[in-house]
């Protein structure tokens, strides 16, 4: 258990790098796609180390009339 917990800790502190290192942290506004953009950095940034580069795309619905 502990094993696991340390394996997760060590996983997010690497995401929170890579997001540091791509200027994802840094500025003043906060909009749904900076916080989207910054959450996925955080977890699926080790695998970007890795070379898998995760990617994901966001789509609204456009505005009713």
């Amino acid at each position: 258990m502990r094993f696991g917990a340390v394996l997760v800790v060590i996983w997010l502190v690497i995401g929170v790098l890579a997001a540091a290192q791509r200027g994802y942290v840094s500025g003043d506004v906060a909009s749904y796609t900076k916080v989207s953009t910054l959450t996925i950095t955080v977890v699926a940034g080790p695998l970007n180390y890795l070379g898998v580069n995760p990617t994901i795309s966001c789509k609204t619905p456009p505005p009713s009339k």
